[in-house]
């Protein structure tokens, strides 16, 4: 049995300083969070470990997109699973930008100055709609004019890569070749843009069963995996759904702020994926309840 031993801070404390002191004190999430952040370093740190990113389009309109890149750039996981709406931000940010706004703003009148209101973050219509169509649109045009005519949703993140600045993680996905899963791919602007664009070029589609053949793969490949899961939803089970496949993940880390008492999977805590083969028995693991914009930089410190 480990004693619980008191800590102190200063001005010069640092986040790993932080970590190791909450490994020692114990306490709810704070312990939670120290071991979250070692099984991070652990699962990353193996050279035989295919690791799984995943997370909801949300974050990706604050300024936790640095972070997701810095992760991309630096080769710190395998493939990342991720919803639609990332697509979009990701382009919208490149070209415009967001803006700092509040819960409790009047809804009606963000929408007659222009603004989409995203938690406390405004999003300028003129950005979000149109700038991303214009860019998707001529993208799209440019990938049929190359003779290319069916793409998996990773390849079509590739082809956006390719064609959008450093600092995103479309161009980091491309760059360091990180296959980007999007079994959601009609759920945002960008599914409705190639809903426009095929009307006019019946031939080109986006098959996500291109995806699901490369998810087969490496779970078939790769008999040790890891995952670090930010909320839940489709991004989170399409990670745990292919792993059942070899007997499930070996380490797994969950940010979630949403409570179990529901029965949605995105409350659903990383035990409850033991019962389903999708998670091993004897796998390290653990679930972070709170905001991923608070948690997330303190769990990948230990790692960037």
């Amino acid at each position: 049995m480990k004693k619980v031993e008191d800590y102190t801070i200063s001005g010069n404390t640092s986040l790993s300083d932080l970590l190791e002191n909450w490994a020692r004190a114990g306490g709810f999430v704070a312990k939670k969070l120290a071991d979250a952040a070692d099984i991070v370093r652990e699962m990353t740190e193996r050279d035989d470990c295919y690791n799984f990113l995943s997370f909801p389009a949300c974050i990706i309109s604050t300024g936790l997109r640095g972070v997701i890149v810095q992760l991309l750039e630096k080769k710190k996981f395998d493939a990342v699973v991720t919803t639609c709406g990332t697509l979009d931000h990701d382009i919208a940010r490149a070209y415009g930008e967001y803006y700092h706004g509040s819960f409790m703003l009047d809804d009606e009148e963000v929408r007659e100055k222009g603004f989409s209101r995203l938690g406390n973050v405004l999003v300028p219509t003129s950005v979000y709609g149109d700038e991303v169509e214009k860019r998707v649109m001529q993208w799209l045009q440019e990938i049929y004019d190359e003779g290319k005519r069916e793409l998996g949703t990773y390849e079509l993140v590739w082809e956006f890569g390719k064609r959008m600045p450093e600092n995103t993680i479309c161009h980091q996905a491309w760059k360091n070749k990180i296959p980007v899963f999007i079994p959601g791919i009609t759920d945002g602007a960008i599914g409705t843009h190639l809903l426009m664009f095929s009307q006019d070029h019946s031939d080109f589609r986006v098959n996500v069963l291109r995806d699901e053949k490369m998810l087969s793969d490496i779970v078939f490949d790769h008999p040790v995996t890891g995952a670090l899961m930010i909320g839940g939803g489709i991004s989170k089970h399409h990670v745990i759904w292919w792993n059942q496949f070899k007997d499930g993940l070996d380490y797994a880390v969950y940010l979630t702020s949403a409570p179990e008492w529901d029965g949605s999977l995105s409350g659903a805590r990383m035990r409850e994926a033991i019962s389903w083969g999708k998670l091993k028995a004897r796998a390290r693991y653990v679930t972070v309840e709170g905001d991923a914009t608070v948690n997330l930089p303190l769990v990948v410190s230990r790692i960037l």
